[in-house]
């Protein structure tokens, strides 16, 4: 027994000092650090903008005194527009901007007041000529990137001064007569939903819709036939579309990954 003991504990002694050997042979374990990709970031930064657009108007409500015009056209006409900006994360960017548009024709009818009209027979038509500059602040929200375009939607609140002149009419009777101009100041506002396309990471082609409602307008005090009021233009508001272009100062979009960290041996 006492051999057999003695044998069993050489025996266990031989295969411990052989695995300890062997293990001291094998190269050191090499770890490997797993990359983490960072996520998409977008830089804040400021920017620049311009913008070229096509309006067209809604029907506007004109009045002269108690007379409601009628069949009220403004014509459509173009929008230009520069602006300044800044994107502050991923998702939110405010710019100010500055528009102007080209004038817009107006015609309407109305009913002639005085005695070279018969009594609900006499019609006028009236003409005039609008245009408006408007600034605004607005906000967008970025709705993600998708290989290349990124859809936004906006609000701006700013103020719009609006003018009208050339303003005239024919009577009935075939006399023309010319009234008086007017502008205004008013407070404005817009919604807007579009997309931009990243040219690089400086430059986006922006095309987008918005809706401008920009207040109202009068003529200066006249008098027609012992009456004297202005010519109103009220609910003066429009729908545009706009392409233009943006550049990012800082560069929008960080797509470049690090190289995934090894241990080498």
């Amino acid at each position: 027994m006492k051999y057999f003991s003695n044998l069993l504990s050489v025996t266990v002694a031989a295969l411990v000092s052989s695995t300890v050997a062997y293990a001291a042979d094998l190269p050191a374990p090499v770890f490997v650090e797993e990359p983490e990709l960072p996520p998409v970031e977008v830089s804040g930064g400021w920017y620049l903008r311009g913008d070229l657009g096509y309006k067209v108007y809604r029907k506007p409500e004109t009045s002269f005194a108690h007379i409601d015009f009628k069949n009220e056209k403004l014509d459509a006409t173009g929008v230009v527009g520069i602006g300044v900006g800044y994107r502050v994360n991923d998702f939110i960017r405010t710019d100010v901007t500055l528009d102007y548009e080209w004038e817009s024709d107006f015609t309407g009818k109305a009913d002639c007041i005085g005695t070279t009209c018969t009594s609900g027979l006499g019609i006028s038509d009236e003409f005039a000529s609008v245009d408006v500059w408007t600034v605004l602040w607005n906000v967008y929200a970025d709705l993600g990137y998708y290989n290349g375009f990124t859809p936004y939607v906006g609000a701006g609140i700013g103020a719009s001064y609006v003018s009208v002149d050339d303003v005239w009419a024919v009577n009935a009777d075939g006399r023309r007569v010319e009234m008086p101009s007017g502008d205004t100041w008013n407070f404005s506002w817009a919604l807007m939903a579009g997309t931009s396309y990243e040219i690089d990471q400086n430059w986006k082609i922006d095309a987008g819709y918005r809706y401008l409602n920009i207040g109202k307008v009068k003529t200066n005090l006249f008098a027609s036939n012992s009456v004297v009021e202005p010519i109103k233009y009220e609910k003066l508001a429009a729908h545009e579309v706009r392409v233009g272009l943006r550049y990012e100062f800082g560069g929008s979009y960080d797509r470049s990954y690090d190289d995934p960290i090894v241990t080498k041996y």
